[in-house]
Formats: structure tokens, sequence, C-alpha cells
């Protein structure tokens, strides 16, 4: 895959991630995460150190430095954590824009389909 290419899909991962925590209150864990380890086959240390880098301030900066110290985490994930990051920002406020148009029950519902659907993606990967 191209530089470009995945530096698209990183931006796309960050925007879904934005969006979804805008509208869910989610974090990294549930979107970022799974998306690395499904969509693109990181392990599960540089899913959770990238997920982290894009998380850097002021949560995961900590959580990074031992990633790192432990050599589970590479500058490459640190620039896709970036990238993400910027996704986030943007799709947060769309998120949030779109939860706030629904009914409180119908967001809780659709949090419950979001996160049995990425259970058993993972439960069966």
């Amino acid at each position: 895959m191209s530089t470009l290419m995945q530096t698209v899909f990183m931006l796309i991962i960050g925007l879904a991630a934005g969006m979804l925590s805008g509208l869910f209150g989610v974090g990294g864990g549930i979107i970022i995460v799974p998306a690395l380890v499904l969509l693109f086959g990181m392990s599960q240390h540089s899913a959770n150190a990238t997920s982290l880098v894009a998380l850097l301030l002021p949560v995961g900066l900590l959580g990074i430095m031992e990633y790192y110290r432990s050599g589970k985490i590479t500058t490459e994930n640190i620039w896709l954590g970036l990238v993400i990051a910027a996704g986030l920002f943007a799709g947060a406020f769309f998120g949030a824009r779109i939860a706030t148009s629904l009914s409180g029950d119908l967001l809780r519902k659709a949090f419950a389909i979001f996160t049995g659907i990425v259970a058993l993606r993972l439960w069966f990967k």
C-alpha cells in the first residue's frame, strides 16, 4: 500500500473514530484499535500504541513512552497515530452534531448495535 493511500485510510479511521466519539462518547480502544487490527493487520501492541499516539494529549503520552521504551511501537506508528488524530479532531465535531439531533433512546440503541458488531468481528477474526 502506498504511503499516500495509507495516510488517507488513517485519516478516514480518525474521522470515523471522531464521529463515533462525538456520537457515542467512546474512545480509541473501541474504534481505532479494532480498525487497525482488522483492516490493517497490525499486532495488538502496535494498534494499542498507535491509538495512544492519536489520543496523545493528555491521555496517552506516558503510555506511548512505555510502549516505545519496550520496543512495541515504531516511529511509523507514531506518525500514523498523528494522522488519525487529525481525523479525530474533525470527526468528533460531526459526530457530536449528529448525536445532538437524535433521541436518547435511538442513540443508546445505535451504540449497542455498533459495539455488538465490533465484538463479533474481533471474536471471529
